[in-house]
């Protein structure tokens, strides 16, 4: 088989710089900032004297009559992630330079798009740290750190990222990594209120989305679904905190009444005992809100477990799991839906970028909703009524031949099931496209999609039981990447990603540019022609937006994923984009990727014409590796390691301890760290990020990992033997 597994399930073994390999992520200090980074802390004047964070929903709403800011998420209540400034254009971008950077405070996985407004730039990094930062220097005015625990890291899916931040009326809202919700004082960073928005501590919750804002009621919801929670959408009140409305988007205990109509809907398409892995369904990013039909749209995550036959063993839509959802913003109450996968058994989530626009289907003006979710396919919904107005693949999909226009289910086929026998499914949980924003161009009539080619092995494990917070519940084997070069180079070769603007009318791709790897970034477009992304391999690239011709990259000393934005100060355009390598695929299969020594290297970037900061050196990779120890494990001991370190800690060192450049490559671990490796795992690097793994691993567990461990450090310690002298890479 050329790929055993592309996603192992893991219970993340770390997600810091613990366990003594080549890599740190302890945080970043003022003293570790570049030159190109404003000095911190002394709060200087706004370019402008008008109010702070002065939003509301008519503002929003009228954002292209002040195109010089970036009022919400999207820009718009749309969320296009189109603007309409065009001082930079495809005949001047060649003159685009950095003109600021700002050093993040954690150098793990950065996702968010920055709010500009008022002359203060609001964003996040890592760990839900807030930064209020001046948008012409860069200069920070304040920092709210909300103090995070590092080792609740274990118990959320991709890493400690955020999306970043609401501000309406005076006060900026976060979400954060641990389930708090909080309201800021846009002026000073101080807490004005706090909420805890888990409704169940013993199943592990977590925020990586950015709130949105609507009539007065800021909106979350949460991640977990790997982990075995209940998914639910909940809005607050802004002023005060109090909640206004929550709607769970999969069914509890049937032994519980429904909590509304909605819920009694769904509970007939579920089966089994679906509750004690808490059934997922988690709102964990994409939504939109239209003010004319006043309807607040959800997109819903994957079940939990993945594996429909644990999950709901005599089969079910297993509604409302990865599906667009319309509510009622007032009351959260049910409107429609439209199921992108039904009973989805894939990871499949609808949780991707949702765009509203008006286009013209069959010579008739139509308001949409358009998706391109993980699934492969695009879809063009009537945002009024939920009616599907086309659905085509944007991607290769062996899962389904084609969506039925009729019944609007995908047709699946003889490679879809994987409940009894493993199967090779194309896209694998990865994705034909993750979380990082799509843009939609009114001008040029395309949007821009950061799509990828991902496949995956997945295998049956059909007698999992939930085994509490902080486990991964998948219904899968913890399988493995090879461990021989041909078949690794394989593994490799099958990750490709790529830029391409599509068509939403005709439903077919116009142009694409290729990138070396998967996980490349979210997407601008702008009046100036122009479409931004930043790449996996450290770029930040511009091209036209009609053409798709390259015009312009810059070096971001780190892989680049965020959504980017633009804005307009005193007449002058800045482009700017967060930057910071991490998340799901770096994490379990970076080592894999050409992008694996790309570092995490957390920053806010800005650009305008004639910028001329520059970024100080990339950080260095992996240093020399140290002698390992001898093995003294049986070969039964040592395959015993294998699967417990792939079930427990791969997700994070990376499967069969390939590691990328996120954590520790455990086949780097210095003798001291040997000596220490039974008390790392009891938590003795707690402090560090590193948790305690004891309460799932017994002693003979341990040893067993270890040994696994120093098997694959001595096949490294040959592999680059060989490779010196013949020099075709380590391989696997």
């Amino acid at each position: 088989m050329l790929i055993r597994s592309l996603w192992a399930p893991a219970l993340l073994c770390a997600l810091l710089a613990a366990c003594g390999g080549p890599k740190t992520d302890a945080p970043a200090t003022k003293a570790e900032a570049d030159a190109a980074s404003p000095k911190a802390a002394q709060a200087e004047p706004s370019p402008t004297a008008a109010p702070v964070a002065a939003v509301d929903g008519a503002r929003i709403i009228a954002a292209n009559e002040e195109p010089g800011a970036w009022l919400a998420h999207g820009r718009t209540y749309s969320e296009q992630r189109f603007s309409p400034l065009s001082r930079i254009t495809s005949d001047n971008v060649d003159e685009l330079g950095l003109t600021w950077a700002y050093k993040l405070d954690y150098d793990r996985a950065t996702e968010a798009t920055p709010i500009v407004v008022d002359g203060v730039m609001y964003v996040t990094g890592p760990y839900s740290v807030v930064s209020a930062l001046n948008p012409v220097t860069g200069t920070e005015l304040w920092k709210y750190d909300p103090k995070v625990a590092l080792t609740k890291a274990r118990e959320g899916c991709c890493g400690p990222a955020n999306r970043g931040v609401a501000v309406w009326k005076g006060k900026v809202y976060v979400g954060i990594y641990d389930g708090r919700l909080a309201a800021l004082d846009a002026k000073t960073g101080k807490v004005v209120w706090e909420v805890n928005t888990i409704v169940d501590e013993n199943r592990s919750y977590t925020i990586t989305g950015a709130p949105r804002v609507v009539k007065d009621m800021v909106i979350i919801g949460n991640g977990g679904a790997e982990l075995g929670v209940r998914g639910y959408i909940t809005a607050y009140d802004t002023e005060t905190g109090a909640q206004k409305w929550r709607f769970f988007t999969v069914p509890g205990n049937p032994e519980n009444p429904p909590e509304n109509k909605a819920m009694e809907l769904a509970l007939p398409t579920w089966t089994g005992k679906w509750w004690e892995f808490g059934g997922g369904g988690t709102v964990w990013d994409a939504m939109a809100y239209d003010p004319e039909l006043d309807l607040f749209y959800i997109g819903v995550g994957n079940g939990s477990t993945w594996n429909r036959a644990v999950r709901s063993p005599e089969g079910g839509d297993n509604l409302f799991v990865s599906s667009i959802v319309a509510l009622k913003p007032d009351t959260g109450e049910y409107v429609w839906h439209y199921q992108t996968t039904p009973g989805d058994n894939w990871d499949y989530t609808a949780t991707q970028h949702m765009v509203l626009a008006e286009l013209q289907i069959d010579g008739k003006p139509r308001k949409v909703l358009m998706q391109a979710p993980k699934n492969g396919f695009f879809y063009v919904l009537d945002r009024e009524t939920g009616e599907l107005l086309s659905a085509e693949k944007f991607a290769p999909a062996n899962w389904a031949s084609h969506v039925d226009m009729e019944t609007g289910r995908p047709v699946e086929t003889e490679n879809a099931d994987w409940s009894k026998e493993g199967k090779l499914v194309s896209p694998g949980p990865l994705g034909a496209h993750n979380w990082m924003p799509m843009s939609f161009n009114p001008q040029t009539g395309l949007v821009y999609i950061p799509m990828q080619e991902a496949i995956a092995y997945l295998a049956p494990a059909p007698d999992e039981q939930y085994a509490g917070k902080g486990t991964w519940h998948l219904g899968a084997q913890p399988l493995a990447l090879p461990e021989n070069k041909k078949e690794f180079d394989g593994a490799v070769a099958a990750h490709r990603g790529h830029l391409i603007a599509w068509d939403p009318v005709a439903q077919k791709e116009v142009w694409r540019q290729s990138h070396v790897t998967v996980w490349n970034g979210g997407t601008l477009s702008t009046a100036g022609n122009l479409v931004f992304q930043g790449t996996a391999d450290g770029r930040f690239v511009a091209y036209t937006a009609d053409k798709g011709e390259k015009l312009w990259e810059s070096p971001a000393n780190s892989g680049v994923m965020a959504g980017p934005i633009t804005y307009e100060i005193d007449g002058e355009q800045y482009v700017t984009v967060a930057a910071g390598w991490g998340g799901g695929f770096p994490l379990a299969l970076g080592g894999l990727s050409l992008a694996a020594k790309v570092q995490p290297d957390s920053r806010i970037l800005t650009y305008k014409l004639g910028g001329t900061a520059k970024l100080p050196p990339p950080k260095p990779g992996l240093i020399e590796q140290p002698a390992p120890p001898k093995v003294t494990g049986t070969e039964a001991q040592i395959a015993a390691g294998r699967d417990l370190y792939n079930s427990h800690c791969g997700m994070c060192h990376g499967p069969n301890a390939i590691g990328s450049s996120m954590v520790p490559d455990l086949r780097y671990m210095t003798a001291e760290t040997h000596a220490m490796f039974p008390g790392i795992l009891a938590g003795a690097r707690a402090q560090q990020g590193m948790p305690p793994m004891m309460d799932v691993l017994k002693p003979e567990d341990v040893q067993a990992i270890h040994q696994y461990l120093i098997k694959r450090a001595n096949d490294l310690h040959e592999g680059l033997k060989a490779a010196a002298k013949a020099p075709e890479g380590e391989g696997g």
